[in-house]
């Protein structure tokens, strides 16, 4: 499968006032790079789709009163670097570091879960302080795989390292990325799923530090339980629901300052529309708890 060329309309379709940088709060970076994932295809075509979704989308956001898309969202041209994924990192680095440089929030859209490595690490040089959260249904946890530390499977890796690393709906690892959970950091997906979300979502909050610090959200979409959106390339059976990663996910953007953040692993297929639409959901959500828009 051809990786799909991407186009720069305006965000959700909206007037180009709303989409331009000079005034954007936030900016929309397509990594539509599938170039290690080991199973199920099609990530690469999953910017495009959940773009072209959202597009469909109302924008008015029943939950908070508001339309984040007036808080000015740019979509940048996407990232098509595929010589390696070490290159790959590198130019989403790049692009991440010059969007909080330009004091915008950078929102990275995968793609594989690979696309996260250069962006953490970006948040990270501009933020030492940075806070992980990371929701998805695997560990990501390994130092190499394949022979590149920058393989998808290796997503987290450099962040467990480097900064404190929450991880949340985690269902499936290798045992050899044990020696990379950071103690007490870890809500797996039975845990979860047995204990009340009042109790695991604010013991998440807790392991996430001080009110106030920078945070980078990662969500691979698999998190979510296949029956909620079975398109993704490695999905895992006991997920996590919608309202479970919303409401964690608006916790977390209410205590803390959130300087950028990623939806990954969309393996788009033309019978894939719902799990598009989550996405492209969840990404409007994600933009309206992090801008904190006024109500209209």
């Amino acid at each position: 499968m051809e990786t799909p060329v991407m186009n720069t309309k305006p965000y959700a379709g909206v007037d180009v006032k709303f989409g331009e940088y000079e005034t954007a709060k936030a900016v929309i970076i397509p990594v539509p790079y599938d170039g290690t994932s080991t199973w199920g295809k099609g990530a690469d075509a999953g910017p495009s789709a959940l773009l072209e979704a959202t597009e469909n989308m109302e924008l008015y956001d029943i939950e908070t009163g508001t339309e984040v898309y007036r808080e000015g969202i740019h979509v940048a041209p996407a990232i098509m670097e595929n010589a390696s994924p070490e290159s790959m990192v590198e130019s989403v680095r790049a692009s991440v570091m010059q969007t909080i440089q330009d004091h915008k929030v950078p929102v990275v859209l995968g793609g594989e879960h690979s696309v996260s490595i250069g962006a953490i690490q970006a948040c990270a040089k501009a933020h030492p302080e940075l806070t992980i959260l990371h929701i998805d249904a695997h560990a990501d946890l390994r130092k190499s795989y394949q022979g590149s530390t920058c393989n998808h499977a290796c997503a987290v890796h450099w962040a467990s390292q480097n900064c404190r690393l929450v991880q949340v709906g985690i269902r499936s690892m290798d045992e050899s990325e044990r020696a990379y959970v950071q103690k007490g950091r870890l809500f797996n997906g039975d845990y979860c799923h047995y204990t009340s979300d009042e109790t695991w979502q604010a013991e998440a909050l807790e392991a996430l530090g001080a009110a106030g610090r920078p945070l980078y959200i990662t969500v691979d979409l698999d998190a979510f339980d296949p029956s909620f959106l079975p398109d993704t390339g490695t999905p895992e059976p006991g997920g996590l629901d919608w309202y479970q990663v919303t409401r964690l996910i608006r916790l977390a953007c209410e205590k803390f300052n959130v300087v950028g953040f990623d939806v990954v692993e969309l393996a788009a297929h033309e019978r894939s529309k719902p799990s598009d639409f989550l996405a492209a959901k969840l990404v409007y959500k994600m933009l309206t708890y992090a801008l904190r828009p006024a109500a209209i």
